[in-house]
């Protein structure tokens, strides 16, 4: 049974709270998903391919952690603050420590077989783990801060605009601490400021995920209901599989974590091997949220009069558009390329803004279905999903690094492979973010009629409880 509690309404405080909560977690994604690879290839000397191979394997572990910790928010009595609130206090320091230990420059003259085991183990360590474990309750948490579709699409907003920001800080910050130039005017990395920044990012970490749990509130209070049959794990999971609202949002998820995700891994090499220039690289951190920033304060009133599944497929087929142009261009101009990007990022940044909405809608069309809410549960297949768009993106842009002859073991590129990685930057993503776009117009259900029918349906039987 649900039931809404007595407490202050929800406002601004919330979504503030709600966007530190991203804010926390990109302190860390965001680096990793930057910077781990460069780290990994340019510090430790460690093949792009075997990197791939580390983000795969990680994810095979995540099918089982990512679910169970949906379980266990699911099943597990709520405490005092809550049943999703109470795991973002108990794991923001592991979290944030397991991130830290990534980044051990001091390891570099270590021989390979001790950098590749303690890669393996810290990195599963802090994403298949504990990251696993703040995140899964943070994202489903969504669902019971508030019942009313427009919050949950200005929690989606607000928690896209934390992201943003923790990206404009590390997409600046980091590029120029991180780099040197040599002589020649070739971006060299340097090792232990690797490990100086990834410890402050840990720390900023820890206080961001502190102000989301002091300054949210649970107010749908969801009880198991003790008359209902006990649903088993199989059951749920088979119940989920054939969703096709969930299957919807997890393959277009999928293409576009595939998109952006290697987009931030790739375009390290873009700007420092085809563009050389680490300037560039922190500009384009800058410019790249303006679009973000500018579409904040419209996406739910755009996406209340449109539907967000309607706003989101015209969004990133524009976006993947705008990559492909910069592709059929291979511009030389480092302007030209920031220029197009910025228009590609108003296409697919107003799908970014709301996707978390979506989830929130999956999880209200299975209830509407089955009598049934799992927010935890449902909530961890779509994060599985997710990692794996994750994964695929790493072991694509290690493997594509390869294929282009990217070599790890020299800090300045051939002419040739740097014309590669600029091809791997603009025609993949141009395809993947059209193939977002195709899955929401083909594959998900849930458009503006459907999600407000929803709505109603459980405000009805919420009253009658």
């Amino acid at each position: 049974m649900n039931k809404e509690s007595n407490v202050r309404p929800f406002g601004i405080r919330d979504k503030i709270g709600y966007m530190f909560g991203d804010f926390g977690n990109d302190f860390t994604f965001i680096f990793a998903s930057s910077f781990l690879m460069v780290f990994y290839t340019k510090v430790w000397g460690v093949s792009a391919g075997l990197v791939g191979v580390l983000f795969l394997v990680a994810r095979c572990i995540d099918a089982f952690t990512d679910v169970t910790m949906g379980r266990i928010v699911d099943r597990v009595k709520p405490a005092k603050d809550g049943r999703f609130r109470p795991w973002i206090r108990r794991m923001c320091g592991p979290v944030a420590i397991a991130s830290f230990l990534m980044y051990q420059s001091a390891l570099a003259g270590a021989s390979m077989t001790v950098k590749v085991v303690y890669m393996f183990v810290t990195y599963i360590l802090w994403g298949s783990i504990f990251y696993t474990s703040i995140n899964i309750p943070y994202g489903s948490m969504a669902s019971v801060i508030s019942s009313d579709a427009d919050d949950r699409a200005s929690l989606s907003t607000f928690r896209s605009v934390g992201a943003t920001l923790a990206g404009l800080v590390i997409g600046v910050g980091a590029p120029l601490l991180v780099y040197t130039t040599d002589a020649a005017g070739n971006q060299i990395v340097e090792g232990t400021r690797f490990t100086i920044i990834a410890g402050v990012f840990a720390v900023l970490a820890v206080g961001c995920y502190l102000l989301c749990y002091f300054l949210t509130t649970e107010r749908v209070k969801t009880e198991p209901d003790q008359s209902a049959p006990q649903v088993s794990f199989g059951q749920t999971i088979k119940t989920l599989v054939t969703n096709r609202a969930l299957l919807g949002i997890i393959a277009a998820a999928i293409l576009l974590l595939l998109a952006s995700l290697l987009t931030q891994s790739v375009n390290q090499y873009v700007f420092v091997d085809y563009f050389k220039n680490k300037n560039a690289l922190s500009i384009m951190g800058v410019v790249g949220i303006v679009p973000m920033l500018f579409l904040a304060p419209f996406a739910v009133p755009i996406t209340r009069k449109f539907g967000k599944k309607e706003v989101g497929a015209i969004g990133c087929i524009l976006g993947g558009l705008a990559c492909l142009i910069l592709f059929f261009l291979h511009t030389s101009s480092v302007a030209v390329y920031i220029g197009i990007n910025v228009v590609g990022y108003f296409g697919f940044g107003i799908f970014n803004l709301i996707i978390w909405a979506f989830i929130t809608d999956v999880i209200d069309d299975q209830e509407v279905k089955t009598y049934q809410r799992e927010d935890g549960t449902i909530y961890a297949v779509y994060s599985f999903a997710r990692k794996i768009g994750q994964a695929l993106a790493g072991g694509l842009g290690g493997f594509a690094l390869g294929m282009v002859g990217y070599d790890s073991s020299v800090q300045v590129q051939t002419q040739a492979v740097a014309d590669g990685i600029y091809n791997i930057a603009t025609l993949i993503p141009g395809i993947l973010y059209i193939g977002v776009g195709l899955c929401l117009i083909f594959i998900y259900p849930l458009n503006k009629k459907r999600v407000e029918a929803n709505v109603a349906a459980l405000k009805a039987r919420r009253e009658e409880n």
